[in-house]
């Protein structure tokens, strides 16, 4: 035994090895502490059943679904799969069920998220391991519900629980925000001295690893599935069918060959070395992740779990003692991943540990004379986005990933589980998975930070996956602010005006691996600079960087201090006009012999319009879900080789889609493309081409210098596209605006940006022109009422249900996917609506609040920010009758609304049209 003032005692200071000396530069120093045994603080693991030298069966000759990996996500996946009634569901576990990474994880389950969609998530994992699983098996899975306390020491901390206590409402998740002396009552042996409040949420609680994967196992085995352990795979067949498309074939093991179409990987630690057998690349990291169980407390007994974030730790009731842990910022590694760890532990290296206990004790002071029984020192699997990997891989077809829980595959599990399952049965989820999605190599709702997931560029770039899972980790307990950005992986992408806008005092935002213009400071150039590891590994952190410093400033749930800045960039487009650099949109170009047969299908719009024309239109998923909004613009061909207008046979369709969903937008069309196997191509030029956007009510008066073309409304209307000249170059000038102006974006290939953009710059000098960035974008299509995809719109929206039913081409006959599905709806009628809300108090707000209707919670806030020209909060929510009716515009217009922002509610009046401009004059250049 050993005690916690010893171990701080003991832990004398040792540097570990600075980064990049070695090929291994983050390992484990070897700096030994107080001993303790280890071992896990749970009566039973299945490490205890009798070993067998083989398999615990014969593998069988083909299966419909082999899962790879027996751990939380695993036995959730497949017994989801056996509960949706698929037959031929195989799990493959090469020691014992949970032997990875489950068997010793800390199992806690909190019920409130930043996140709409891992709230119900979260919901699901509880609702299997309280009450499905007892009720199918008679067993009790370990499920104890303790609740769960969530400390906050300033009031930054407080006003994000106050949040989650809103959006929690809306999901009838029971929580309270509590005083330092109410606190105190609850918890008695807690330090309330340094509280600024505390949220309590009576019916969180935890889970038994070894209880909950064995029911689960036993009730998936009732269902038909079958379960193997003693059994590891050894290769994935991968086969290339007829159109060149790489399927799954078989999967290879010791003991037999399995021949299936589909594999999903669900081995943790282990998932990047079973995507190597496929060609798949899985991009996460492993981690040593450790706490420490103490003796028995006198009077713990029934207390809830307790998540200090400020201090980063953790104290999880075990029994009448706890489990300490936490998130540090100089995690150690596990640089080769052994084949055989199984059931494992690593020694606890205490000079890495030390802060969580430091922490501890100043929250549970008792901890200070109390001995540590044992330490629990193990593998866990991180990402770089903080966020799991889930879903069919972009490489290879019925190769799914199921891994990268970072340290919450119990918590999640379950949710997840179900998700997967429906992915593989339905081809689709059924909730709104983008975020996980693998395809996207996210925003989440709210102010989870913006999409950003992985370009195909950096799922297999090793120090890129490696900073920004350290920095994911490092911040896993950190407030999440609304206009956050990671200081890692940074500057992998450029655009060709990047310099040019540095230069000019561009705060630059990061999407996909993109460098794209947040907003302008007045400051001067703040770069952002290679990645210090925040000081951790011996690193020296960077002394006066002015991009963290701005960053900082923003940490606040107010108005941030730069909120009159954008406000400027605002006022400039409305009043003048504005140049906004969208580069990094993804440009993409669909061509071919039955390019306009794929382009039918794939677009809800009509597209099929004369070369020249641009349309809004929308992507649909077979359940009429939107699976994307861009613009299509019908092109003729082009010279050979020209990014701007390539030459094809066939038709030819110019596709512009928002740069931090492109990624998943070339999937979908990939996918849709092979399914139905279109003679086509689908061809990628956002690297070689620009894309500037010109807005505001004197845009026409500027570019009519720089363009080599009549720019009126006759020559040049509205939503069409044409090939000029801009400054001696070649551009596609397109007349469009997603801000609700009259304006024009220029794409133009790469090499003659700089030019086009100092020409329009000087010829707009003298009326005022301004550099502007997506912080400007935001406000301004939210007040035009213009849809954000992934915020307004998600794949569990329809286009009925977010206002854009005249994107969908229902008065023809031309069949589109998701057509059916829109019909009937239609037929049946609208459920939910997307309606805009604005309040007369300027307050702020950012997504997550609750929406109340006549006295009750009918939805919540999807995106919000503020309107300049209208001078008022505009919010987008999807509501519901309580009653269980259709919503209809009059049941939206007959309501009285409020929002909750941190458990304060505000009058909002509720709009069926945008509050600016309505009747859409302004684009169409009626000033």
């Amino acid at each position: 035994m050993s005690y916690t003032s010893r171990a701080w005692r003991a832990a004398a200071p040792h540097l570990l090895p600075a980064p990049w000396r070695s090929p291994r530069p983050f390992s484990s120093s070897g700096t030994s502490g107080p001993t303790a045994k280890k071992s896990v603080p749970y009566q039973k693991t299945l490490q205890q059943q009798q070993q067998e030298e083989g398999p615990s069966r014969a593998p069988p000759a083909s299966a419909q679904v082999v899962v790879v990996g027996g751990g939380s996500l695993g036995c959730q996946t497949t017994y989801h799969l056996a509960k949706m009634g698929l037959g031929g569901v195989l799990l493959l576990e090469r020691d014992r069920l949970t032997s990875g990474t489950t068997w010793h994880t800390a199992g806690l389950l909190w019920q409130l998220r930043p996140s709409d969609v891992e709230v119900e998530l979260l919901a699901h994992t509880r609702d299997v391991v309280s009450r499905d699983l007892p009720a199918e098996t008679g067993l009790h899975t370990g499920w104890v519900e303790n609740g769960g306390l969530f400390i906050a020491s300033n009031k930054q901390r407080l006003d994000e629980y106050k949040r989650l206590m809103s959006l929690g409402k809306v999901y009838g998740v029971e929580s309270h925000v509590l005083t330092p002396s109410q606190t105190k009552d609850l918890y008695p042996l807690m330090n309330t001295g340094d509280l600024y409040g505390t949220l309590y949420v009576p019916k969180d609680g935890t889970m038994d690893p070894a209880g909950t994967c064995s029911t689960l196992a036993r009730a998936a085995t009732a269902r038909g599935a079958t379960i193997i352990e003693n059994c590891p795979v050894t290769g994935i067949q991968v086969r290339t069918d007829d159109f060149g498309v790489k399927r799954v074939h078989a999967v290879e093991t010791a003991h037999g060959t399995i021949q299936t179409p589909c594999v999903v990987n669900c081995a943790g630690v282990w998932a990047r070395a079973l995507g190597r057998l496929a060609g798949v690349h899985v991009p996460l990291v492993g981690m040593h992740h450790a706490y420490v169980v103490t003796e028995r407390i006198e009077g713990i007994q029934n207390m809830p779990n307790v998540r200090d974030h400020d201090a980063s730790v953790y104290l999880r009731l075990q029994g009448d003692a706890l489990s300490v842990g936490g998130y540090e910022s100089n995690p150690i590694f596990w640089e080769e991943v052994s084949e055989k760890f199984a059931f494992g532990l690593f020694d606890l290296d205490w000079d890495v540990f030390m802060q969580h206990i430091e922490g501890a004790v100043n929250r549970v002071p008792v901890l200070e004379k109390t001995g540590i029984k044992s330490t629990v020192c193990g593998p866990e699997s991180f990402t770089a986005d903080h966020k799991p990997l889930m879903g069919e891989a972009p490489e290879v077809r019925g190769f799914f990933l199921g891994c990268g829980f970072n340290s919450a595959g119990m918590m999640l599990g379950g949710g997840c589980g179900r998700e997967l399952a429906h992915w593989i049965v339905h081809g689709r989820p059924e909730k709104d998975m983008y975020g996980y999605d693998i395809r996207r190599v996210t925003p989440s709702v709210g102010i989870s930070l913006p999409s950003r997931r992985f370009h195909h560029s950096l799922t297999d770039n090793n120090r890129w996956i490696r900073e920004r899972s350290h920095e994911s980790y490092a911040k896993n307990y950190s407030v999440v602010f609304p206009h956050d950005e990671p200081l890692a992986g940074r500057n992998v992408r450029k655009d060709p005006l990047h310099e040019e806008l540095l230069r000019q005092g561009c705060v630059f935002q990061e999407r996909h691996g993109w460098e794209r213009p947040g907003w302008f400071s007045p400051g001067g150039a703040a770069p952002v600079l290679d990645y210090d590891y925040y000081g951790a590994y011996g690193r020296e952190r960077h002394r006066d960087y002015t991009y963290n410093r701005l960053l900082g400033d923003e940490y606040t749930f107010d108005f941030p201090p730069h909120h009159h800045i954008i406000k400027n960039e605002c006022l400039t487009c409305r009043n003048a006009l504005a140049l906004f650099d969208m580069s990094y949109f993804g440009k993409f170009y669909l061509v071919g012999p039955e390019a306009t047969k794929a382009a039918d299908w794939l677009f809800s719009a009509d597209v099929s319009k004369a070369p020249g024309s641009t349309v809004y239109t929308c992507m649909l998923n077979g359940q009429g879900g939107v699976e994307s909004d861009l613009t299509v613009s019908r092109i003729s061909p082009g010279a050979p080789g020209s990014p701007l207008a390539p030459a094809f046979e066939g038709d030819g369709f110019y596709l512009a889609i928002g740069g931090a969903v492109a990624q998943h937008n070339w999937s979908h069309i990939s996918t849709v493309l092979q399914d139905m196997k279109f003679q086509c191509k689908l061809l990628d030029c956002s690297e070689e081409l620009g894309m500037m956007s010109i807005q505001g009510p004197l845009s026409r008066v500027v570019l009519q210098e720089v363009l080599d073309t009549d720019l009126s409304n006759e020559a040049f209307p509205f939503s069409t596209h044409k090939i000029t000249r801009a400054a001696g170059c070649q551009v596609r000038a397109m007349r469009l605006s997603f801000v609700g102006e009259m304006g024009w974006e220029l794409h133009v290939p790469r090499a003659d940006c700089v030019k086009v953009y100092r020409a329009v710059m000087q010829a707009g000098a003298r009326h005022g022109i301004a550099n502007a960035g997506y912080r400007a974008i935001d406000s301004l299509s939210i007040e035009k009422g213009y849809r954000h995809w992934h915020a307004d719109l998600r794949p569990d929206d329809t286009p009925l249900e977010a206002g854009l039913a005249f994107t969908c081409k229902l008065k023809s006959s031309i069949p589109f996917l998701g057509r059916e599905a829109v019909e009937a709806q239609k037929a049946k009628g609208i459920f939910r609506r997307l309606v805009c809300f604005t309040t007369e108090e300027k307050v702020p707000m950012f997504g997550l609040e609750a929406v109340w209707r006549d006295g009750k919670v009918v939805g919540h806030i999807r995106r919000a920010d503020f309107g300049f020209a209208i001078d008022k909060t505009i919010a987008y929510g999807y509501i519901r009758d309580p009653a269980g009716g259709p919503v209809s515009l009059d049941f939206v217009k007959s309501g009285s609304y409020e929002l909750e922002r941190m458990g304060v509610t505000f009058p909002a009046r509720a709009h069926t049209k945008s509050p600016f401009d309505p009747d859409n004059k302004r684009v169409k250049g009626f000033y």
